[in-house]
């Protein structure tokens, strides 16, 4: 039996417990925790760790712990990146620190979301993990004065 001719209603019950009825919303909802619980597997966990890492390494010094309180706030971003948006600010402060930040620490995380997105985009499922790597290497460039932000 061809899908044209089944009724509205029959083709209305046949997909009700899937996805495609779902409100919008919860549409949303589901392939952001899909998209999250696939980027973990793949790189979130190792990403977060090493956020985590070297969070603690700029702890160490005294002079280093607002540099590692960012990382470890940061490092929620790495592990979920999904739903998430982020905001960079103006301030001169921040220059400062992401300068130094790049010297030690940023443009190695840098690096590898590079590698990582490049080879994500080189298949189109792998597309949007891709562009959360570059999201997450831009950030991991320029890491202070940006505010993560939760999308709608």
């Amino acid at each position: 039996m061809e899908w044209r001719a089944i009724s509205y209603a029959r083709r209305r019950r046949y997909i009700a417990g899937t996805a495609l009825y779902a409100p919008p919303i919860l549409r949303s909802t589901l392939m952001r925790f899909i998209g999250n619980l696939i980027w973990f597997i793949l790189i979130g966990l190792w990403s977060g760790i090493a956020w985590w890492i070297i969070g603690l390494l700029w702890c160490i010094t005294l002079i280093g712990i607002p540099v590692g309180i960012q990382c470890f706030k940061l490092s929620k971003l790495a592990f979920w990146p999904f739903g998430k948006d982020i905001a960079f600010s103006d301030k001169t402060s921040s220059v400062v620190l992401s300068i130094l930040w790049l010297i030690f620490g940023g443009i190695e995380l840098a690096i590898s979301y590079l590698t990582c997105g490049i080879f994500f985009c080189c298949t189109i499922i792998g597309i949007p993990f891709g562009l959360q790597c570059f999201k997450l290497m831009k950030l991991s460039a320029l890491p202070f004065g940006a505010k993560v932000l939760e999308e709608d």
